[in-house]
């Protein structure tokens, strides 16, 4: 049975009392300073490895958890809930990609990657009934062979698994050639997950005996975000712990806890300043109150304690160029149809080619302004017309309007701009291009294609982008930040509700607060954007995040802009608050049947047929 633990600190918690189910009381277990990271932490050069045997070890499930509360709020970087990588997954291929890599650097950290003759993948629960769709076995090899969802070349990507595939052969580390056998050494356990999280993978190494080396679990919990157990390694290919600890052992974790900040070392920390913690929404809006600060502010202002304020806005505008980059990637596709069996069609090139020929022929009307208080447009065009015959037949209403021919209007043009942003981006996800986790994947299109219709059509001018860009994406992260905390944004946990929906809100409260909306506007904005996505499932077809995952993006854009509309012309009061809305969309998830919770195995999945 599968056990959801929503919680981060409940799941920090299980990893530390709950043992690999591959080890046996002989071994001894090790990991490297850099261990139970998260996201895209790396560690500091001079990191060596450490046995866990001096280190704490709690004894329960309850002390593991005290040591995991020690930190006790929602504040991650805005670079680990926004973070480049490639499609079309965050959980099945960003976090695998990157839990790949970290096996191989805690090798290379314990000096025995060169004695690695075999490597065995042993994939869980969703990771194993969609990671095909999903693109999971490609991109954990491309981890194994050194590769970062930040810098690989996505497009090679396929061409490197049909090698691997066919000459079996594996180069780890981009360094050692060793055999790797596809179908005997990538299992899939469809119908077995690992008890902390439904996307669980192991990672095994053996020498050239057979005899395994080091294994490890890794649990890939959305938005390319995982955590992973420390490694268990055979007593001989242990290195002996220095003497002296240095600084970067000191900042190491030494318990099960993610590691989720991105730090300097110490000749870089006189820009270091203190921390705004908060937990919920609730808090967030007391430190906002007190502190005279716009969410935005209290996020930048957290985010000064990693790096420099240049840095910060640098590395935030190289975000949105990512993200804007991906919707011209999207719309200039001359690639009819998307990869896989569905053969989903692409849809954001012709609707844009539709709308670049200009409004009046795309939607059938003309927008041209009001000129001294006559419009230019095509009702003023047919009231000259002079025919008198159709004024009759209107109503008293509209007796003093000509009536418009009875043409169908498919368009309309606001809506269509932001429907075809979420689309142009969802559909290079499909493809297995480059995006932005926002805060997954199979989500990546609803804030781009929120703050691109923003920046488009109501941004008041090129001066104001930059400062509107940042308040945007500070904004959005903070909420999702709070969603991590309080339930989580894998779908395998709570369905679609925790990826679609949670961007929804993102962009909902971002788009009201560069709308010039109050905090408490803001947090409202957020909560309608969620109560109305609430109980989304995800069930894709074949596993692949096509169907309904693109669509769902472009609705999910258009729902936000409309929630932050219905907050800004509120006064901030409202009956449900966003901390009650996130505990709602929790339990929801944990009670959703697990087969509508990203496994292919219910919903579209088993009644869209496959051609």
């Amino acid at each position: 049975m599968l056990v959801h633990l929503t919680c981060a600190a409940s799941l920090r918690a299980s990893l530390r009392a709950t043992r690999l189910s591959a080890t046996t009381a002989s071994m001894a277990r090790a990991s490297t300073a850099a261990r139970h990271r998260y996201s895209t932490f790396t560690p500091p050069a001079t990191a060596t490895v450490a046995t866990t045997a001096s280190l704490p070890q709690p004894t329960s499930q309850a002390a593991a958890a005290t040591v995991a509360e020690d930190v006790n709020h929602a504040v991650v970087s805005i670079f680990d809930m926004f973070s480049i990588g490639v499609g079309p997954s965050s959980s099945h291929t960003v976090g695998p990609m990157r839990a790949a890599k970290i096996f191989i650097k805690e090798t290379s950290d314990c000096g025995f990657t060169d004695v690695i003759a075999q490597i065995r993948v042993d994939l869980f629960g969703s990771l194993a009934l969609t990671g095909v769709g999903h693109g999971t076995p490609g991109a954990i090899l491309m981890g194994l062979e050194g590769e970062s969802p930040e810098l690989v070349d996505a497009k090679t990507i396929p061409s490197r698994l049909e090698t691997i595939k066919t000459k079996s052969v594996l180069n780890v580390a981009g360094s050692s050639l060793i055999r790797f056998d596809y179908e005997k050494h990538m299992v899939f356990h469809y119908m077995e997950s690992l008890p902390q999280h439904p996307n669980g993978m192991r990672i095994t190494c053996y020498d050239k005996e057979g005899d395994m080396i080091a294994t490890s679990e890794f649990f890939s919990i959305g938005g390319g975000f995982v955590i992973n157990e420390p490694m268990t390694v055979q007593p001989k290919y242990l290195l002996q712990q220095k003497s002296a600890p240095t600084v970067a052992e000191k900042m190491a974790p030494t318990t099960a806890v993610e590691n989720i900040f991105q730090m300097h070392d110490e000749k870089e920390g006189a820009h270091l300043t203190t921390m705004l913690p908060f937990n919920d929404a609730k808090s967030l809006l007391e430190i906002c109150e007190t502190q005279g600060m716009s969410i935005a502010d209290v996020v930048f202002q957290n985010e000064l304690q990693w790096r420099a304020p240049e840095e910060v806005k640098r590395r935030t505008m190289d975000i949105w160029n990512v993200m804007d980059q991906s919707i011209s990637n999207g719309v200039s596709s001359n690639d009819e149809y998307l990869p896989g069996k569905l053969r989903v069609k692409r849809r954001a090139p012709v609707l844009y080619g539709k709308l670049m020929k200009g409004f009046a022929e795309y939607a059938g009307m003309n927008l041209t302004p009001r000129i001294n208080g006559a419009s230019s447009g095509i009702i003023s065009k047919l009231a000259e017309s002079g025919n008198g015959k159709r004024a009759s037949e209107f109503t008293l209403a509209y007796k003093d309007l000509a009536r418009v021919p009875r043409e169908m209007k498919r368009h309309l043009p606001a809506l269509d701009w932001v429907s075809m942003y979420a689309l142009a981006v969802n559909e290079e996800n499909a493809a297995g291009g480059r995006v932005v986790t926002a805060p997954t994947n199979g989500a990546a299109g609803t804030i781009p294609a929120v703050l691109k219709y923003y920046l488009e059509f109501i941004c008041p001018s090129p001066e104001h982008a930059e400062r509107d860009v940042l308040e945007f994406l500070f904004t959005a992260a903070a909420v999702g930040m709070l969603y991590k905390r309080g339930a989580s944004i894998s779908a395998a946990e709570m369905g679609c509700q925790g990826e679609v929906g949670v961007a929804c809100s993102m962009a909902a409260a971002a788009f009201t607060a560069v709308m010039g909306g109050t905090v408490k506007q803001v947090e409202n904005a957020a909560e309608i954007g969620m109560e109305h996505n609430l109980g989304l499932t995800c069930d894709p077809p074949e596993g692949l995040v096509m169907i309904p995952c693109i669509e769902r993006n472009a609705l999910a854009a258009v729902k936000a802009i409309t929630a932050a509309q219905l907050a800004l012309n509120g006064d901030g009061t409202h009956r449900v608050t966003l901390d009650q809305v996130i505990a709602t969309m929790r339990q929801t998830g944990m009670d959703m049947m697990s087969k509508y919770k990203e496994t292919s195995q219910a919903g579209l999945a088993v009644n869209v047929p496959v051609c």
